[in-house]
């Protein structure tokens, strides 16, 4: 027999369980296998590689969350916002405004992170939401109906999402002392990965803002994972390429308990531990997905396809094979001086400094300074080359 449903959520108990408390061999043993390649994937390529598909990662992470709500902008906007180049058109602006205040936030969220447990704190998710809305103007931090959004504050008035009555907004800091309780005594590999997804639920189900929600929640939940990650894969990827389903689990998760079978607590612990599978699924696939892409066999092949491709196309006569040794060896070594790049392309000293500049120019190469190392780029118009369908977005045409 089904609970009754209730219709006012004021007590903390209302919303156990926290976490499944049964079947967990099987989520323990995924979160293993999670948490073994993503020490691999920390060691694959060299370290200025993985730097630079850390900021591919969080521009990603940006653009994959704001998409989730509906309120994406094209990846080329991005680039530009973080150049300070912003659209004529208030719309884009706004958008890229959004992103680019995300992409702050995580940055300085990331050296935050003491713990798994930390991370998944209400202070965190507070201060992930303060980060993030503090960067916007006024005009920016305003709900559909006009009320104001107050970076990091609570809600102060009851609301409805969907089908789901979150708690009166008074009892709100009753669920995040629960939550913290709960939380907070997260230790060890094992139970890290079924307790991200149940506190990311469990969080978007307390609804404590007055909008920012998902973004402050997304952002928390790649804190709390970012130990393990290194920052090299994305949970956000993987939950925005099936945005219906992202919404359907989470929605399922809320049920109330189906008979004496389901758990001991209010909710129900079959659809959280649900929730908790394709949470892990999905953290399996991504990472899964970067380690083929940082397998260095393969990147050095996708690199000397992308040299051929771009002087097959008329990009330019620098564009030349001889090229291609030295840059698969930026992708193992991870920086070369100017003069041991052209020794390697074999090219007389005058044509290598010209594959050199042209290369810096389109942002194959990286150097700090004309007598820095040099190092490999990964520019946003190479990626569906060196790194297909990591971020397919980004190689579209722009529209807006």
């Amino acid at each position: 027999m089904s609970s009754t449903r209730i219709t006012v959520f004021d007590q903390p108990h209302q919303f156990e369980p926290l976490v499944p408390a049964q079947r967990l061999d099987l989520l323990r043993e995924r979160t293993r296998e999670v948490f073994e390649k993503s020490a691999t994937l920390k060691a694959a390529a060299s370290e200025p590689v993985r730097a630079g598909l850390r900021e591919i990662v969080r521009s990603m992470n940006s653009y994959y969350s704001n998409r989730i709500e509906g309120q994406s902008t094209h990846p080329a906007h991005i680039e530009r916002a973080l150049r300070q180049d912003f659209s004529a058109t208030p719309d884009v602006a706004q958008r890229q405004r959004l992103a680019l205040a995300h992409i702050e936030a995580e940055r300085e969220l990331e050296p935050r992170v003491d713990s798994e447990a930390q991370a998944l704190s209400s202070a965190f998710v507070r201060e992930a939401h303060r980060r993030l809305y503090e960067r916007l103007p006024a005009e920016d931090r305003r709900t559909d109906d006009g009320r104001d959004i107050v970076p990091g504050g609570l809600r102060c008035h009851d609301v409805s999402v969907g089908r789901h009555q979150p708690p009166a907004w008074a009892s709100v800091p009753l669920f995040l002392d629960r939550m913290d309780a709960v939380y907070g005594r997260l230790k060890g590999v094992d139970a890290l990965l079924y307790t991200v997804a149940a506190a990311h639920h469990r969080m978007m189900w307390t609804h404590p803002f007055e909008d920012g929600n998902g973004r402050a929640v997304r952002l928390q939940t790649h804190g709390a994972l970012f130990p393990m990650s290194g920052g090299l894969w994305s949970v956000n990827r993987g939950l925005a390429r099936d945005r219906d389903r992202y919404y359907l689990m989470l929605d399922g998760a809320d049920a109330m308990r189906q008979g004496d079978l389901d758990g001991r607590g209010n909710l129900s612990e079959k659809a959280l531990w649900d929730w908790c599978s394709y949470f892990l699924d999905v953290c399996t696939d991504q990472v899964d997905f970067m380690a083929r892409m940082l397998d260095l066999d393969s990147l050095r092949q996708r690199l000397h396809a992308f040299v051929l491709t771009q002087r097959a196309s008329g990009a330019g006569i620098e564009y030349r094979e001889e090229a291609v040794l030295p840059l698969q060896m930026l992708a193992a070594a991870g920086t070369l001086t100017r003069g041991d790049f052209g020794r390697m392309t074999g090219l007389e000293e005058r044509t290598a400094r010209k594959v050199i500049s042209r290369l810096l120019k389109d942002g194959l190469l990286r150097s700090e300074g004309p007598r820095d190392v040099l190092r490999l780029g990964l520019p946003l118009h190479a990626l569906n080359i060196l790194f297909p369908n990591l971020y397919p977005e980004a190689a579209t045409a722009v529209m807006d």
